[in-house]
C-alpha cells in the first residue's frame, strides 16, 4: 500500500473516485454530444475562454486585494486561517448569480409567467442570501477565534497556524 501512495500520491480511494468522475463525465459527454453537438462545442469553448480570460483574472485580483488589504493586522493577533471565510462565501454567491443572473438582472422575458413570481424579487433574495452565507461565515471564524484562544490560554493549540493563512 505505502509503494502505491508513494507512486501515485494517494490512497486507493481517490483513484477509484477519480476514475468513477471521468466515467460520469464521459456519460455526459456522449449524451450531450449525441444531441447537440455544435451547441455542446460551443459552450465549451465560451466557458473556458470566459473563465480563462475574464473571470480567472477578475477572482485573482479580488483574491489578492483581500490578502493585501486584511495583511495589515497586528502582529500579535491569532494566526488563524482566515482568506478562506471570504472566499467561500464569495464563491458560493458568484455561482448563485452566474446560475441565475437573467432572473436577478432581469434579462429573462419568459421567467415571471412560468414561475409565478415577479422579477422584482430575485435580487432582493440574492442579496439577503450573500448576505447570510458572509454573517455565517463571520459566526464560523467568531467560534473558531474563540477556541483558537481558549486553546492558547490552556497551552494548547488546536490550529495549526499558516495553514491558508498569510502569506
Amino acid at each position: 500500500m505505502a509503494r502505491f501512495v508513494r507512486w501515485y500520491g494517494s490512497g486507493p480511494l481517490h483513484l477509484l473516485v477519480l476514475i468513477a468522475s471521468f466515467a460520469l463525465t464521459g456519460y455526459a459527454m456522449v449524451r450531450l454530444f449525441a444531441v447537440r453537438p455544435l451547441e455542446v462545442a460551443v459552450w465549451f469553448v465560451g466557458a473556458a475562454v470566459l473563465h480563462d480570460l475574464i473571470l480567472l483574472p477578475l477572482y485573482s485580483l479580488a483574491d489578492l486585494s483581500a490578502l493585501s488589504v486584511l495583511r495589515h493586522r497586528p502582529a500579535d493577533g491569532p494566526a488563524l486561517p482566515w482568506i478562506n471565510h471570504l472566499r467561500v462565501p464569495a464563491f458560493l454567491s458568484g455561482l448563485l448569480l452566474l446560475v441565475w443572473f437573467p432572473l436577478v438582472f432581469r434579462l429573462a422575458v419568459p421567467y415571471p409567467g412560468d414561475t409565478g413570481l415577479s422579477d422584482s424579487v430575485y435580487l432582493g433574495r440574492w442579496l439577503a442570501i450573500t448576505g447570510l452565507l458572509f454573517a455565517g461565515s463571520a459566526v464560523v471564524f467568531a467560534l473558531r477565534l474563540r477556541r483558537f484562544r481558549r486553546a492558547r490560554r490552556t497551552g494548547g493549540s488546536r490550529s495549526r497556524p499558516g495553514r491558508g493563512g498569510t502569506r
